[in-house]
């Protein structure tokens, strides 16, 4: 056996280039629901890899690397969105491509997300596209799960009610 081959019964991390390759559209996918517009949910899923890059000889050893790469892109969205907060402009339009489903349907979830505040958004991706537990969303968020629960996030403001059909989408 030389030195670089690694003792038998442990498993050498996965190389960089082979995680990135592999979740690379999923971390895209969750980007575009937080953000709501491609071009955002590219750069976001970008400085999450370049972030994970940068620490990857820890990042690699972890136990669910996966759910580390989702921590990461939920706090750098939040941490942009609080940046971002005073030069806030106009949204732009959803994805105009066609969704697999039905794209109504798609078109009501984007604009019903969009009509949430960040954290609250952050909380609802995460609960329900990432189909994470309250309290794994509430400790990804550095909050106590009984400061948030799902029908907080969903509950109708009285001045607008029938433009949050979130609740029936998902």
């Amino acid at each position: 056996m030389s030195g670089s081959e690694a003792p038998q019964g442990s498993q050498a991390p996965p190389s960089f280039e082979a995680f990135a390759q592999a979740s690379q559209r999923r971390l895209y996918r969750t980007a575009y629901l937080l953000c709501g517009n491609p071009e955002t949910a590219r750069d976001l899923t970008q400085t999450t890899l370049a972030k994970l890059f940068q620490h990857w000889h820890r990042a690699s050893f972890a136990d669910h690397i996966e759910a580390y790469a989702t921590t990461v892109l939920t706090r750098t969205y939040l941490a942009e969105r609080r940046r971002r907060l005073r030069d806030l402009v106009a949204h732009s339009r959803p994805d105009p491509r066609p969704a697999l489903g039905d794209t109504d349907l798609r078109l009501t979830l984007i604009s019903a997300l969009s009509e949430l505040p960040p954290r609250a958004r952050a909380m609802v991706v995460l609960r329900y596209w990432e189909d994470q537990s309250v309290e794994s969303v509430a400790e990804l968020l550095n909050t106590t799960h009984t400061a948030w629960r799902p029908s907080r996030g969903l509950t109708p403001p009285p001045c607008r009610p029938s433009r949050w059909t979130l609740r029936t989408l998902l």
